[in-house]
C-alpha cells in the first residue's frame, strides 16, 4: 500500500562524497515483466529493482492476468504465466501507471481479447496513447472505446509497416512487443532507440523473437509462432546515474557511481564537461565531480541519441548553481516544468516560456510553457515543498541539499516509485535525510 502522507525532511548544506551502485533501471525492468506474458515458459530477471512502487504495480498488473512468481526478492525476480486467467486488470492500477497499455500484445497472442483501462501516469503533459492504438489497428486489431476502457480484438495480428509521427518509447515497444508473434514482418519507421528498448529487443531475442535493428531509426520484427523463457539482466537506470551526477556537482562533491555506462550517458557527460565540471570514466562505473565555477549552458532535450527529458529536471536544478543565463528547451514533453514554482520558493530564478529556445519543436506556437531561462548562480533556500511526478522528485531532493537548513518534501511516494532505497543511498553519500 502506498504511504501518500510520507515525507523527508532533508537538512542540507553539505557536499555529496562517496560511492553508491545505481538499480536497474525502471523503464527497462517494468518492460521485461511484461514481456514475460508473451511466453508460458518460466522468466528470470536480475538486478530488478523489486523494491519502487512501478515495479510493484507491474507486478500487480500481470498477476491479474494470470502471472505466478516463484520469487521476488534480492533484485531477482521469476514469474510463469502459464495461462492468462483475466483479460484486463483493475482500471485503477491503470489510472496510477501507464505500462498497462503494454499487455495489448501478449494478451491478444494469447486470448485474442484484451480489455484495458484508460491510462493515468504522471502529470507533465497529455502522451496520448493514439500511436499505440493506431499501430495496433495497422496490424490488424479491431478496437472500441468505452467511456473507462478500450476493447480489443484480433484472432491473429498480422504483420504491416507502420511509420510513428514521433519515436515515441511507449508505442515503440508496444509496436515490438505485439508483433513479436505476428504472422509476416513488421517495419517501424522513425522508431524510438533508447537503451531501455534495446534491453527488451535483447530479452525478446533471447526468448526467440526475430529482430533487427537498422539505421535511420527502422526496427524490423519477424514475427515468430513461439517464445520461450529466458534469463536476463536489467541494464543499470542512466536516469538514476544522471540525477546522482547532478546532485554531486551541484553541491560541490565528488562521486562515484558503479554500474554508469558511458556508452549509454554520452550525451549528458559532453555536458557535464560544457558546464565546467569533470567525470572520469571508470572500468566499473563513472566518478563525477566539481571543478570550479560552472559556466551557462544551452540545452535542448531530445529522444535518444540527444539529451533526455528525465535528464531535465535535475540539469535544472545543477543549472541554477552556473555563473549566468542557462536556457532549457523541453521538446518531448510539453508540460514538464510544472516543478518550477516550488524552485522558485526555495531561491532559483527560472522563468518559463512557450517560445521555442533552440530549434522549433512540434510545441512551437502553442499555449505550453515549454522553455526555461534559468538565472544563476542562485543560493537556494530551505522550503516546505510537493512533489508532482517522479523525475521533478529527485530535483526536488537534490535542491533540498543545496539549501542550508532543512527542507521538507511532501508527496515522495513518486520518488519511491522511481528510485530504489533513495534515502539509503543518499545517506551513504553523507546526506541528513530521513523518512518522516
Amino acid at each position: 500500500m502506498v504511504d501518500k502522507s510520507a515525507k523527508f525532511l532533508v537538512k542540507g548544506g553539505k557536499p555529496l562524497r562517496g560511492s553508491l551502485r545505481i538499480s536497474g533501471a525502471k523503464n527497462a525492468a517494468s518492460k521485461l515483466l511484461i514481456a514475460s506474458l508473451l511466453t508460458d515458459e518460466p522468466m528470470h530477471i536480475t538486478n530488478c529493482p523489486i523494491s519502487i512502487g512501478e515495479i510493484h504495480v507491474t507486478r500487480s498488473i500481470i498477476e491479474s492476468l494470470g502471472a505466478k512468481f516463484r520469487k521476488y526478492a534480492n533484485n531477482e525476480v521469476i514469474v510463469q504465466t502459464k495461462k492468462i486467467s483475466d483479460n484486463s486488470f483493475s482500471s485503477s492500477l491503470g489510472l496510477i501507471n501507464r505500462i498497462g497499455i503494454l499487455t495489448a500484445g501478449p494478451l491478444l497472442h494469447r486470448t485474442g481479447e484484451a480489455k484495458l483501462p484508460k491510462p493515468g501516469g504522471d502529470q507533465i503533459g497529455a502522451r496520448p496513447i493514439n500511436f499505440h492504438l493506431d499501430a495496433l489497428k495497422k496490424l490488424g486489431a479491431v478496437i472500441k472505446e468505452h467511456p473507462k476502457y478500450f476493447s480489443i480484438k484480433a484472432k491473429r495480428l498480422i504483420g504491416t509497416d507502420i511509420t510513428l509521427p514521433f519515436p515515441s518509447v511507449g508505442a515503440t515497444e508496444n509496436i515490438i512487443l505485439a508483433s513479436s508473434m505476428a504472422i509476416g514482418k513488421t517495419t517501424i519507421q522513425n522508431a524510438a532507440v533508447e537503451p531501455e528498448i534495446m534491453d527488451l529487443i535483447m530479452l525478446l531475442q533471447k526468448m526467440g523473437a526475430i529482430i533487427d535493428v537498422k539505421t535511420d531509426r527502422t526496427i524490423v520484427i519477424t514475427g515468430v509462432d513461439k517464445l520461450y523463457g529466458a534469463k536476463h539482466s536489467v541494464i543499470p537506470d542512466r536516469l538514476e546515474a544522471a540525477s546522482f551526477a547532478c546532485a554531486a556537482i551541484a553541491s560541490k562533491g565528488e562521486v562515484t557511481i558503479y554500474d554508469a555506462q558511458h556508452k549509454d550517458m554520452i550525451t549528458f557527460l559532453n555536458t557535464i564537461r560544457l558546464i565546467g565540471a569533470e567525470y572520469e570514466v571508470k572500468d566499473d562505473g563513472i566518478k563525477f565531480s566539481y571543478e570550479g565555477e560552472l559556466k551557462p549552458i544551452s540545452i535542448e532535450t531530445d529522444v535518444h541519441p540527444g539529451f533526455m527529458t528525465d535528464w531535465q529536471p535535475p540539469m535544472t536544478i545543477l543549472l541554477t548553481q552556473a555563473n549566468g543565463i542557462s536556457t532549457l528547451h523541453e521538446s518531448v514533453y510539453e508540460n514538464r516544468f510544472g516543478y518550477v514554482k516550488e524552485l522558485n520558493k526555495m531561491g532559483a530564478s527560472i522563468e518559463l516560456t512557450n517560445d521555442c529556445l533552440g530549434s522549433p519543436c512540434r510545441f512551437n506556437g502553442s499555449a505550453y510553457y515549454h522553455s526555461a531561462i534559468i538565472k544563476g548562480k542562485t543560493p537556494l533556500k530551505p522550503a516546505e515543498i510537493i512533489v508532482p511526478d517522479i523525475r521533478a522528485g529527485f530535483s526536488y531532493l537534490v535542491a533540498a541539499i543545496l539549501a542550508k537548513g532543512e527542507t521538507l518534501v511532501h508527496g515522495i511516494h513518486y520518488i519511491d516509485r522511481g528510485y530504489e532505497k533513495i534515502d539509503k543511498k543518499m545517506r551513504k553519500l553523507g546526506v541528513n535525510i530521513r523518512r518522516v
